[in-house]
């Protein structure tokens, strides 16, 4: 059964309970459907509402999962619905548990070698029965259309079915929208989730991810990188959810009168 979506500013953003968005993707999995699974936050909903393409792409995927608490207390103002939260760093460790125990072979595709190196030696740990169909770091630059058919080819000829992907937004997605039709896996881009799985990076307390706060523990850790971005994007998402807000309210009141 599809999951049923709200426009979020810029999104169509999937609810559900939690485990509705585990089964919908070894669903895919299992089929070996090519397929792609967005996980939102206010970086990428702000990318979309800026660039009409790129709103297309995330709008496009099989699943776009309420990745911050931002979109979750969102859904709740303009819609009343209390959402689970379904972010890639959860969605990750919790796909490999199923993936083990149904024995659906995996792909990392994404960092650097190092971070996957790590994955691997943590995997032959805590999941020694996991099929691992291979891991690939592509170039840190724009790529060929050689370059994206040998990638195609690597991922086909792993025989993965589900292809974690760690690019960064907005290139993993604009990645995964490229190769749906022609990879026979369900991608789902998870961003951040390789170096945290690694061990290089540590995420927030439970209780700064509750309240919102998670973008200020990762700011604490790479001010530099995120202090613009978060400064703008999170400045521009509360604008843009205030005048939906707004305007959700003047529709009200006409009814009403």
């Amino acid at each position: 059964m599809k999951l049923e979506r709200k426009r979020v500013i810029s999104i169509d953003v999937s609810i559900g309970p939690y485990e509705s968005f585990i089964d919908q993707i070894l669903k895919l999995a299992s089929k070996r459907k090519s397929s792609y699974i967005c996980a939102a936050n206010v970086h990428m909903t702000v990318e979309a509402y800026k660039n009409k393409g790129f709103q297309q792409v995330v709008n496009n995927a099989n699943l776009v999962t309420p990745d911050g608490m931002p979109l979750v207390h969102a859904l709740k103002l303009l819609y009343g619905i209390k959402q689970d939260r379904v972010a890639g760093m959860d969605l990750m460790p919790d796909l490999l548990k199923k993936a083990e125990a149904e024995g659906l072979p995996v792909f990392f595709l994404g960092s650097t070698k190092e971070v996957l190196d790590m994955i691997l030696e943590r995997l032959s740990l805590e999941h020694p029965d996991l099929k691992i169909a291979g891991v690939y770091s592509p170039p840190f630059r724009p790529l060929t259309a050689k370059e994206h058919e040998g990638i195609e080819n690597i991922l086909n000829n792993s025989g993965a079915a589900i292809i974690f992907v760690s690019l960064g937004c907005p290139k993993q997605e604009m990645f995964m929208a490229r190769m749906k039709g022609r990879v026979n896996a369900v991608m789902l881009g998870v961003g951040a989730a390789f170096p945290v799985y690694a061990g290089l990076r540590k995420r927030a307390p439970r209780w700064m991810q509750r309240l919102s706060l998670e973008w200020l523990y990762r700011l604490g850790q790479e001010p530099r990188r995120l202090f613009k971005r978060y400064a703008y994007t999170n400045t521009l998402f509360i604008y843009l959810l205030l005048k939906e807000l707004l305007k959700k309210r003047r529709g009200y009141w006409r009814l009403k009168n």
